[in-house]
């Protein structure tokens, strides 16, 4: 521990600060002598000084409102003695003296002194006990007031307690029927995971499989013209083209039980009216040779 004289560990920082560790010095050896025990050793720092000091100086502040309580007491006392003594003097020139009285007169006296002691009144004169009845009076009813209020208060708190212990009860109710339904939901969000894990796997398969017909369609020529909308108008146009075709697929169908050579025939006869080179308005669009021409002529 460091030497408590100030002059080896605190350095000089200041008139200032050097007379408040001495002060400080000062007011520890006054106060541990007075209480008869050595001052501890320790070390002057600004934080301690300032601590000290401050406690030295709310010290100071207490001792010297305690000199003038003491004084003050000391002069009531002081005129309390004489009082009494000019009392005593006076009843005892008039044979009151306490000890030539009854004792019952006594004990009535010193109950009298002790009330007016306990009222706070100098003086056992009628209006003094009035007054101090009559601020009892105002204490009291200031008091029931309060009393009043706060068992309000306390009708309020005790309302408020009695729901919350309401609501306790219920949260503890409430907690115990999840506690109790925790391992049904445990189960089913191990379900969930288990299904999860599946879906996220068949997703990953699904995106391949994705990549892989994409991969195919670009392979194979796919183009994004060929869309639904143009897939459907290929429909309709074929169905279109099924329509025109019908009837010449029906004429064809019915050929087919005929022999050839009558075939021949009728094909022959349906092209020798022809002129030049061109066919009717339902053939538009083929022509036909003229070896074809006479092959039929030589058959027919």
């Amino acid at each position: 521990m460091a030497d408590p004289n100030p002059s080896v560990t605190e350095p000089k920082s200041g008139s200032d600060a050097s007379s408040r560790i001495a002060e400080v010095s000062d007011w520890l050896a006054k106060t541990f002598e007075a209480a008869g025990k050595p001052v501890p050793e320790f070390e002057y720092t600004p934080r301690s000084v300032a601590h000290l000091h401050g406690l030295l100086t709310v010290s100071k502040a207490k001792d010297e409102a305690a000199r003038l309580v003491a004084r003050d007491f000391r002069q009531k006392a002081s005129e309390y003695r004489s009082q009494a003594a000019r009392i005593r003097e006076i009843l005892e020139n008039v044979g009151l003296a306490q000890e030539s009285l009854p004792s019952n007169v006594v004990a009535s006296a010193q109950v009298l002194a002790n009330v007016a002691n306990l009222l706070n009144i100098r003086d056992t004169e009628l209006s003094s006990f009035l007054v101090a009845m009559g601020d009892i009076s105002l204490r009291k009813t200031g008091v029931e007031e309060k009393r009043a209020k706060v068992q309000k208060e306390s009708k309020v708190l005790l309302d408020y307690t009695r729901k919350a212990i309401a609501r306790l009860t219920y949260l503890k109710r409430t907690l115990a029927q999840l506690e109790d339904e925790l391992p049904p939901c445990e189960v089913q969000m191990e379900n969930w995971k288990t299904n999860l894990q599946v879906m996220a796997a068949k997703e990953r398969q699904y995106i391949q499989q994705c990549a892989n017909y994409k991969a195919v369609l670009n392979h194979a020529g796919y183009t994004p013209e060929i869309s639904h909308s143009v897939l459907v108008e290929m429909a309709e146009h074929k169905k279109d083209l099924e329509k025109k075709t019908k009837p010449i697929l029906e004429t064809l169908r019915s050929y087919q039980d005929l022999p050839p050579r009558s075939i021949l025939k009728m094909y022959c006869n349906r092209l020798l009216p022809i002129q030049g080179d061109t066919l009717p308005s339902n053939f538009q669009g083929f022509s036909i040779d003229n070896r074809l021409k006479g092959f039929c002529i030589s058959r027919l």
